[in-house]
């Protein structure tokens, strides 16, 4: 299974409202690759600016998997991909 750069994008905004109790409208995202650093994400929420870590960006893509999918995925079944986007690729047992 193959989540979209948009689909990883609404995890976090999720995630991210959930955390700081906001609504998801409320959460902003721009996804990164960059050499040096691996995939980030930069979330803003009520004018501050939050960098999560691919490790971060994981934990909210299992619990989107969870809630839409009805998917119970670990760590190691999720890999991020860049092609022309940034994916999210899961192993499905």
């Amino acid at each position: 299974m193959v989540l979209s750069m948009d689909e990883i994008v609404n995890a976090i905004c999720l995630h991210m409202a959930e955390r700081k109790g906001v609504r998801p409208t409320d959460v902003n995202v721009e996804l990164s690759w960059e050499e040096d650093t691996g995939y980030s994400a930069e979330v803003w929420i009520q004018g501050r600016s939050q960098f999560l870590v691919e490790s971060n960006m994981i934990e909210a893509i299992l619990r989107y998997l969870h809630s839409e999918y009805n998917i119970r995925a670990y760590r190691e079944d999720v890999r991020l991909d860049l092609d022309e986007e940034i994916t999210a690729i899961v192993n499905q047992h």
